[in-house]
């Protein structure tokens, strides 16, 4: 008969600092490398029956970053509720004041924010990350063991420095808002980012709309052997007004064995704005649809956002972004289908356009150039139900009735075969009198 898993209640369903839970007697080394726990990060222990998601990489991530670290970015919408915006294994996204030293590690990429007075009241208020208890701080121990942690990757690269142009070999979207206008190839975005014709657009802030502030910037990983300086989070105070509206509130300067609640968090606006100036255009958009899909952010608030951080590096290519983005989009290949084709040089295709077939049932193609009656649908693996594929194939029938030319993209085409996918397009539009 196997032992009975020890787990004290103080650590049940937890995350916590191995060294602290031994320092209070809580367990022992032994215990530690037992099947209740599993090591997420150097001396960064949780119960086992908690799942293997983003979200329990952030909470790892907070108890080695220092006072007034917050998740941002990327892993602040996994947070929000875009659940493809990372994985268990991807990289967690931190923000820190500038003023504080502290370098990335492996798994974690560590960005700074200027501190300004725009910067405050972005994070999402936490209602339950008060420590267990608070002691000397957890430097003074030494940690638990030095096995490597579940899940942890090493870090790939550098951060993408703020500011910086799409990667080479995609198109800006010049252009890209009319049927029949072809997007101009570049590195670089155009003067006007922001693609005319689109609803609601997110226009490009002018000069005069800046803010002062300190730059932000992003430090490289941590080179192996270098030294870093850890610390505990600093959760917010729920009776603490200030701490809860000030993301670099500082905490209790003792340490965090436990935190509980949900992670500290930049709100979705300026997630969406962090995902924009860090992540791939491609990835980028497809995170910041989710998140205006799910209705974490509108379009309003990501222009509010766009102007607040006119000056700062980046600002240019969050307007970029945004201007790229659509709610409408119904999954993330969806989203990243559109954006490939406008950086490959085609009109820019509406997401879900309505159109009325003869039974006046209204369906609606994942993309569509209406000008042209040319769709294109995205057969994800759900398509493969036999139900699914008769009501597809139906709807098909109804748009060719109606006179539209439908193309089908795979995921596996998506992948590997993305210039042909391209040829086709094209030449359906070209057919239905596109002129490039």
């Amino acid at each position: 008969m196997p032992p009975h898993p020890h787990r004290p209640p103080e650590l049940a369903w937890q995350v916590f600092r191995g060294s602290e839970a031994i320092r209070r007697g809580l367990l022992s080394r032994h215990h530690l490398r037992g099947a209740s726990w599993i090591r997420l990060r150097q001396d960064v222990y949780a119960d086992a029956r908690l799942d293997r998601d983003h979200a329990l990489a952030c909470r790892a991530a907070l108890l080695r970053m220092p006072p007034g670290a917050a998740i941002a970015g990327p892993s602040a919408a996994y947070l929000h509720g875009v659940e493809h915006a990372a994985d268990f294994t991807d990289d967690v996204h931190v923000l820190l004041p500038a003023t504080v030293r502290a370098d990335s590690q492996p798994g974690v990429r560590v960005h700074h924010a200027p501190m300004s007075s725009t910067r405050s009241g972005l994070l999402v208020p936490v209602g339950n990350a008060a420590p267990a208890r608070t002691s000397p701080p957890v430097g003074t121990s030494q940690p638990a063991d030095t096995s490597p942690p579940v899940g942890t990757s090493q870090p790939v690269g550098t951060s993408q420095p703020v500011g910086t142009s799409p990667p080479a070999g995609m198109n800006s979207p010049a252009g890209m808002s009319q049927a029949g206008t072809r997007s101009t190839f570049g590195t670089n975005p155009p003067a006007d980012m922001t693609p005319a014709g689109t609803e609601s657009p997110v226009a490009a802030p002018q000069a005069a709309d800046c803010l002062p502030g300190t730059p932000g910037r992003t430090r490289s990983p941590n080179p192996a052997g270098s030294r870093s300086r850890p610390g505990p989070p600093g959760p917010a105070d729920p009776q603490n007004a200030t701490a809860a509206s000030n993301p670099f509130a500082e905490s209790s300067p003792g340490a965090v064995m436990i935190l509980s609640g949900p992670p500290r968090r930049t709100e979705p606006a300026a997630c969406a704005w962090e995902t924009a100036v860090w992540a791939d255009p491609v990835k980028a958009v497809g995170i910041i649809d989710g998140l205006l899909r799910t209705g974490s952010v509108n379009r309003s608030a990501l222009a509010s956002e766009a102007a607040r951080n006119a000056c700062r590096p980046g600002g240019r290519r969050a307007a970029w972004v945004f201007g790229l983005t659509d709610g409408l989009a119904q999954s993330p290949p969806e989203s990243h289908l559109r954006v490939r084709l406008v950086f490959a040089g085609l009109p820019r295709p509406v997401a879900q356009h309505p159109v009325r077939v003869s039974t006046g049932l209204i369906l609606h193609p994942d993309l569509a150039w209406p000008e042209f009656r040319v769709a294109v649908e995205y057969d994800g693996q759900w398509h493969s139900d036999s139900d699914r594929m008769h009501l597809d194939r139906r709807r098909l029938n109804q748009l060719v009735e109606a006179g539209w030319l439908v193309l089908h993209v795979t995921g596996r085409r998506l992948r590997k075969e993305f210039p042909a996918l391209v040829r086709e397009i094209r030449a359906a539009l070209v057919a239905r009198g596109w002129r490039p």
